[in-house]
């Protein structure tokens, strides 16, 4: 679910798991994913105008060209301007384009809505980010290794706490769980049944559990729904449109989309777009469009949804980085990364089976939203490690100069 972010080992592993949602990757994979490999990128020449829309459809039409059935895009200027594009097909029996900036699974980019209604709530005072979670949710957070007593909010936003993952199981068989409804309370008895990965504040290690247990926080300190209070605080004071937390056993898209695809094996494309996203919930569900999601990262970074304190404190990062991207820096539900020409971006990203979401804000305020219409490992092998890797590296390079060539 982005990143969507698989566990710290390697994109490899990650990929392997098939919800690298969960942001970045899976949705397991999204953020870290998203910004693994930023440096070093090898551009064609730049256009005379690279703020172009040629320029930008060019950009994806090579993302259509390595294989992704479809490609949105949407870049929002310092000065509020936006543009759009899209290529590739949005149907592939028919051959017609994507809708423009059309809703896509925006899966672990969802953890940057939680963590800042978390920080709401802080601002609020009723969240202490350095209590712990058996504050709020007594005896809920138990097993080999893992107590709720010493395991406190800050490192589950940060995702420090250790514990165990429990997407790998839940959506390893991404057709499997396409109709099936899953609680939180089961994705929790799965991680729990594992030991903890490492100590509460050890180190860091991206695990979904984390963003399950804060929305169950949420819910436990409003007395109210999740998706009720990511539509409350977030996307109806943004103006967002399309832009929810899909209700249970929503499972079509509500607005125009194009077809998301999976694949069992490689290549061989199936619609996945009719989806119950239950099994990423609080770590990966949402629904946005890359424009939606452009403003919501704006609105965030430009201090319109926290105060200036709790800002800082989401912004506050620890080494988030392995051997791909030593340099990857993970804060409170928020990822910073290198850009090949200077300076870091922030934002996260999301995996979901039938979409890929890489998005992010640059230093001077330009914000950009790539989605492809499927994952790396529908359209090429993952026993091709150096393949697969390449699959992911030209949706993030082409992040990346859309940053960068402005």
């Amino acid at each position: 679910m982005n990143d969507t972010t698989p566990r710290n080992p390697a994109i490899r592993t990650r990929a392997r798991t098939v919800i690298a949602i969960l942001a970045a990757a899976v949705l397991v994979g999204g953020a870290i994913i998203a910004g693994a490999l930023f440096r070093g990128v090898d551009r064609p020449p730049a256009s005379a105008d690279p703020t172009s829309a040629t320029a930008l459809e060019t950009r994806l039409q090579s993302l259509v060209d390595a294989g992704y059935p479809g490609v949105l895009a949407s870049v929002t200027s310092p000065d509020g301007e936006v543009q759009s594009a899209v290529a590739g097909a949005g149907d592939i029996s028919t051959g017609e384009a994507p809708p423009l900036d059309a809703e896509v699974r925006i899966a672990s980019n969802t953890k940057m809505f939680v963590s800042t209604i978390v920080l709401q709530l802080v601002d609020e005072g009723l969240v202490d980010l350095q209590a712990p979670i058996d504050a709020y949710l007594p005896g809920l957070i138990e097993g080999a290794g893992i107590d709720g007593s010493v395991t406190t909010v800050h490192q589950l936003l940060q995702q420090t706490t250790g514990l165990p993952e429990y997407a790998d199981q839940i959506a390893a068989d991404a057709f499997g769980a396409q109709e099936k409804y899953v609680s939180p309370r089961e994705m929790l008895d799965i991680a729990l049944a594992r030991p903890a990965v490492f100590a509460p504040g050890e180190k860091w290690e991206y695990s979904n559990t984390n963003y399950v247990v804060l929305g169950l926080l949420i819910e436990a300190v409003t007395d109210r729904a999740l998706a009720e209070q990511i539509d409350e605080r977030i996307v109806r004071p943004l103006g967002l449109e399309h832009t929810y937390f899909p209700s249970p056993g929503e499972r079509d898209l509500r607005g125009a989309h194009p077809v998301g695809y999976h694949a069992d094996v490689p290549g061989k494309l199936r619609d996945i777009s009719a989806l119950d996203p239950s099994f990423a919930w609080s770590a990966g569900a949402m629904v946005s469009t890359p424009a939606e999601l452009n403003t919501f990262m704006l609105a965030l970074l430009n201090g319109e949804l926290l105060s200036d304190e709790a800002l800082e404190t989401m912004q506050t990062t620890v080494p988030a980085g392995d051997e791909l991207w030593p340099e990857a820096e993970y804060g409170l539900g928020l990822q910073r990364y290198p850009l090949s020409c200077g300076g870091f971006a922030w934002g996260h990203g999301g995996d979901i089976p039938g979409t890929q979401t890489r998005n992010a804000v640059a230093p001077d305020g330009t914000a950009a939203t790539i989605a492809v219409t499927a994952l790396p490992w529908a359209v090429v092998s993952p026993d091709d490690e150096d393949v697969l890797l390449e699959q992911y590296r030209i949706v993030v390079e082409a992040l990346d100069e859309t940053l960068c060539d402005r």
